[in-house]
């Protein structure tokens, strides 16, 4: 899977939630480029999203509801997840 595919996935899946107004997906994978660790399979995103609701909610709960609406792309595609809420 490429960055364009999985920017697809994991905003409809979150953007389906109608708690979400907003989403902005960008990739930060090429800060890690040369980790020993990287895997070039897995991607570094950063989301931007605009929920008045998941604002309020805390961001520890506010998180784990954004981690278990894109679990799979977690297990499989993303390697790390940065959340920032506008």
């Amino acid at each position: 899977m490429d960055i364009n595919q999985l920017s697809e996935i994991v905003k409809k899946k979150i953007l389906d939630n109608k708690l979400i107004d907003y989403v902005e997906l960008e990739d930060k994978s090429f800060l890690h480029r040369n980790h020993k660790t990287n895997n070039r399979n897995k991607f570094h995103i950063k989301l931007k999203i605009k929920s008045e609701k998941l604002k309020n909610m805390g961001r520890i709960q506010s998180n784990k509801l954004i981690f278990r609406i894109l679990e799979n792309e977690m297990k499989k595609y993303i390697h790390s997840l940065q959340i920032f809420f506008l």
